[in-house]
């Protein structure tokens, strides 16, 4: 199969994938911070080393799950929304990977030790390791920007999401009646007496 005929599938699964992989990794330990004073280890989940991570990555999970239903001028700004999105989060991340910012760290360092300041802060640290996470979750961005490609140069050839998405009057105007048992149901709700 070509990929403009598998683009829906492809695009859909790709904005899960990545959104639950952001939303997975923000409860999990990115980043450990070794303390000078021999305490013990501050882990640092990703929704603090990165606060917009859950937010946008719920985003995303509502883009892929709302992907499949919409008009072709949606699907294309949703497409550009979550291209967005993976532009920003794998941006952030990847700086976060590079420069282990303090700022990252600082809340859950302040939380532990009571301290605060960058001065005191950088006195209480002697190291900060990144895990495996944060690269996972760049691996989602990336798998999340392919799929927002995958949207911009196929969504004009996906079929239409179906008449029981629409709820406007065209819907049924075709004249054929209902075809199924569910839309002989909605025909009933609208008052119009589908065996006629």
């Amino acid at each position: 199969m070509s990929l403009a005929r598998r683009g829906r599938s492809i695009a859909v699964s790709g904005f899960l994938l990545a959104g639950a992989v952001g939303v997975i990794s923000s409860t999990q330990t990115w980043l450990t911070v070794e303390r000078a004073d021999a305490g013990e280890a501050i882990l640092v989940p990703g929704a603090t080393a990165l606060p917009l991570l859950t937010p946008l990555s719920l985003a995303v999970l509502a883009l892929g799950a709302a992907l499949s239903i919409v008009g072709p001028v949606l699907r294309l700004v949703f497409g550009v929304l979550a291209g967005a999105a993976a532009l920003f989060l794998g941006w952030t991340t990847a700086q976060l990977l590079l420069t282990l910012p303090l700022s990252a760290v600082a809340p859950a360092v302040t939380e532990t030790t009571g301290l605060a300041g960058g001065g005191a802060l950088a006195d209480v640290i002697s190291g900060i390791t990144p895990t495996a996470w944060p690269v996972l979750a760049l691996v989602g961005w990336l798998i999340l920007l392919a799929a927002s490609a995958v949207v911009l140069l196929t969504a004009r050839s996906w079929r239409a999401g179906g008449r029981r998405y629409r709820t406007d009057a065209a819907a049924t105007a075709s004249g054929a009646g209902p075809v199924d048992a569910v839309d002989s149901w909605d025909e009933l709700s609208r008052g119009t007496d589908p065996t006629r």
